[in-house]
């Protein structure tokens, strides 16, 4: 006896699309792909339309050609950028235009796609880009549990920067000293855009031996060299879906850097042995404490491939150029060690904090962190004193002495009048609660008792 089934109807599109193309068979393909992904479709066959339906209409996501009949794709991915910048905007390039695609990406397009289109990559984009909507700045803060800590301006700007390129799959490039948290940007970077749910793989550059770099990031068939016992997926696959980080790229070796411009333009990798290339969707993010561009003028790093992973620059400041996060820090970090060492967490006296507010940091956070550990083990009583702090000699922020005024007519007098205000103020309105006014000022309670003292605050 034959059942019947019920046809369940398919839910009614809850997301929309514009796909702009002059070519008639692009769009309609375009539509049936997205049409089956349940996006409903709308479409323009140039620039003046597209602009007409964005003025007019709702939507989750732009397609657009590169050429238009009567504009380009660019001017198209900057009006958005203009006048609907929540609205994520994909572009289609012709084969090998990768200049054209770099471009979109500096202008804020979300990612590209080459012609002939691939519709299991093109699928890959899409959902990509709808994922947009899903993160926030909000989720950065769950998934990464608050980790970059400071208030101050520098740290503001880098956070607001970070939550800006997690919108876009443009490899972004990460410079900034030693010791200043640049893995820790990139995997904010990972953790607040829509391949949060991907894998993070960082690599280090310079810690992989020469002769192996190509089998680790490439990966290799079996019996393609003595040794290569099995098959090997390689780092950049193991990145699929996710975030390739490439921690000290500058130590690349220049036949690896040619190797990862193909990668880069082609999406795809070629294991060692292999005949054909693997498709590969990753985002790429690096990092180096050296200056790229010096070493693009000395011939030791590849122009052409400094241009592809630098489309987005985002600086991590020293740590020199924001002390006024380093009680926070300091705070972080106490409760960092006491965790470790499996005992109370020691308190820090305002004269050893003064001392770690009078130094420069040429090791950034990473020698703020060996500073405590060692101040923690030499304290006595879980106290730690002036004493136990042992820095570098040499290394002390030179500051103007009593009375003396500053190379800019006594701005640093000035500035201190202008803080030691605000926090009258706010002790007034809060009837002398520090607890309050902290909040109020936007900073934590140490920092607040630390400037009273400071300003000579009764």
């Amino acid at each position: 006896m034959a059942t019947v089934t019920e046809h369940q109807p398919r839910p009614a599109p809850s997301q929309r699309a514009l796909v702009v193309d002059d070519e008639p068979d692009i769009r309609e393909l375009l539509g049936i792909t997205l049409g089956r992904m349940n996006i409903e479709v709308k479409t323009a066959g140039d620039y003046a339309s597209a602009i007409r339906a964005l003025g007019s209409e709702r939507f989750d996501l732009v397609l657009t050609d590169m050429r238009l009949p009567d504009g380009d794709g660019l001017d198209l991915v900057e009006w958005i950028q203009a006048h609907r910048p929540g609205v994520p905007v994909a572009v289609i390039t012709a084969h090998g235009n990768v200049e054209a695609a770099v471009r979109a990406l500096k202008l804020g397009a979300f990612d590209f796609i080459s012609k002939p289109l691939d519709l299991g990559a093109l699928r890959k984009l899409i959902t990509a880009t709808l994922r947009l909507g899903e993160s926030s700045v909000e989720m950065t803060g769950r998934r990464a549990g608050l980790r970059l800590l400071g208030d101050s301006r520098p740290m503001q700007q880098l956070r607001a920067m970070i939550a800006k390129v997690a919108r876009s799959q443009a490899p972004v490039h990460i410079s900034g000293d030693s010791g200043t948290g640049k893995e820790l940007a990139a995997r904010l970077i990972h953790d607040s855009g829509p391949r949060a749910d991907g894998p993070f793989v960082p690599v280090n550059c310079g810690a992989i031996p020469s002769e192996l770099m190509e089998s680790e990031l490439f990966g290799h068939k079996k019996g393609s060299f003595t040794g290569a016992v099995a098959d090997k997926e390689g780092l950049i696959r193991s990145a699929e879906g996710g975030t390739l980080f490439l921690d000290e790229v500058a130590d690349l070796p220049l036949h690896m850097q040619v190797k990862l411009l193909r990668v880069i333009q082609e999406k795809a990798v070629r294991p060692v042995g292999e005949t054909r290339e693997v498709p590969v969707d990753v985002r790429i993010l690096s990092a180096t404490h050296r200056k790229l561009d010096e070493l693009v003028k000395t011939g030791k790093f590849r122009e052409d491939l400094y241009y592809r992973i630098n489309v987005i620059e985002l600086h991590v400041p020293a740590l020199k150029e924001r002390l006024d996060d380093v009680p926070q820090l300091v705070d972080m970090l106490l409760d960092r060690v006491a965790r470790q060492i499996g005992g109370p967490r020691p308190e820090i006296t305002d004269e050893a904090l003064d001392k770690l507010l009078a130094y420069s940091y040429p090791g950034n956070v990473r020698e703020l962190e060996n500073v405590l550990e060692r101040a923690v083990t030499l304290c006595s009583d879980g106290r730690v004193e002036p004493g136990d702090i042992q820095l570098k000699q040499g290394a002390a922020v030179e500051l103007p002495a009593v009375g003396e005024e500053t190379g800019a007519g006594g701005l640093e007098g000035q500035l201190e009048d202008i803080q030691r205000e605000a926090i009258i103020k706010a002790l007034k309105q809060t009837r002398y609660n520090k607890t309050k006014a902290a909040q109020l000022l936007g900073m934590t309670f140490r920092q607040l008792r630390y400037r009273v003292k400071k300003l000579g605050i009764e």
